[in-house]
């Protein structure tokens, strides 16, 4: 014999009554219920029939169909999920996060400066908190810094094109501090002026060259966890801790330089560090890249994966070189923007 039991006090049933029928017997099976238990009148007549209380259907739940929208760029975004681009002299590859909603990655390829075929800027920016920063950064850092070192051109100059390269770096994040949008970015820049290669970065975005094979890092990444850059933090009233194995700024910020981030502006500085180094013939490519790609790929390992493509001598490939490297990234589990290009320094001997 099979029944079942409703419970009065429950809002799915309504006020109306049906009796209960025992399927297996041709006897009514009466149950009369109180508030959650059986009353004693029902067991002792099984012929009387005791209305029950009747089920009602639920209200119908409206669960938004979300589809591909959850993973669909914000508004003001254009939507780019990846980037390529690519002439004689250098390549570039870009690719959005498979877990980001927007690409915050940017580049920054001039060929050619002031008629100049000897002179050229690239940049890889690294933005976070959304692409206003790497947006702004990728459009006038490279003309700031331009413009200061054509102002020491001529005469003899006042100060080092270290100085010129960080006084352009100052100026576009002051310009962008003005615009009062929130975010920030890292940068990485190579600046090429009659055969000197002018390699700069704040953050953690990195470059790297090819010198007859073997890989040499131009930059240093800028973490809190340096310990350089952990003492001037703390110098400055700062604090770093670590939260899930990443060593933050004010709990906050993974790295501690870069362009922007208004709020952390006490101690995420602008400054950047700079190397100037003579291109000679060793000297094969440069790889600029933000930090989607170091986390997974060593130094010499992306060399030794990008040379083949880069120096053949009858067809190089370097954009393949690009995407090979991005691919290897996200094959072992990034989920970040990755950025790479690759330029080849032959073209500026």
């Amino acid at each position: 014999m099979s029944c079942s039991v409703a419970v009065s006090g429950s809002p799915v049933f309504s006020p109306q009554r049906i009796p209960l029928t025992c399927m297996t017997s041709p006897e009514t099976l009466a149950v009369g219920l109180t508030q959650n238990h059986f009353s004693p009148a029902a067991t002792s007549n099984l012929s009387r029939s005791v209305p029950l209380l009747k089920r009602k259907r639920p209200a119908r739940i409206d669960i938004p169909n979300m589809g591909l929208e959850a993973i669909e760029p914000p508004l003001a975004s254009d939507g780019r999920r990846e980037v390529e681009e690519e002439c004689a002299r250098y390549s570039v590859y870009c690719k959005r996060g498979r877990k980001r909603v927007e690409m915050e990655d940017r580049h920054s390829a001039s060929v050619d400066l002031q008629g100049d075929s000897q002179m050229a800027f690239f940049g890889v920016f690294d933005g976070h908190g959304g692409s206003k920063a790497s947006q702004f950064a990728s459009e006038n850092i490279g003309k700031r810094i331009l413009e200061e070192v054509m102002s020491g051109e001529g005469e003899e100059r006042v100060i080092g094109v270290e100085e010129e390269v960080k006084n352009g770096y100052l100026k576009t994040d002051a310009e962008f501090l003005k615009e009062q949008v929130k975010g920030g970015t890292c940068c990485v820049t190579a600046f090429v002026m009659k055969g000197d290669l002018i390699v700069s970065n704040a953050g953690d975005c990195r470059a790297v060259m090819s010198v007859s094979g073997a890989a040499e890092a131009l930059t240093s990444d800028h973490r809190p966890s340096r310990e350089d850059e952990k003492d001037r933090i703390e110098r400055m009233g700062g604090y770093i801790d670590c939260s899930r194995g990443v060593w933050r700024l004010q709990g906050s910020l993974a790295v501690s330089r870069g362009i922007g981030d208004s709020h952390l502006k006490q101690w995420v500085i602008p400054e950047p560090e700079t190397r100037v180094i003579k291109i000679e013939p060793e000297c094969e490519f440069l790889i600029l890249a933000s930090d989607g790609l170091w986390e997974k790929v060593s130094n010499q390992e992306a060399v030794d994966i990008a040379r083949p493509l880069c120096v053949d001598p009858q067809k190089p490939t370097p954009l393949s070189a690009c995407k090979k490297l991005v691919n290897l990234s996200i094959s072992r589990g990034s989920m970040d923007d990755i950025s790479v290009m690759i330029i080849q320094l032959g073209h500026f001997i």
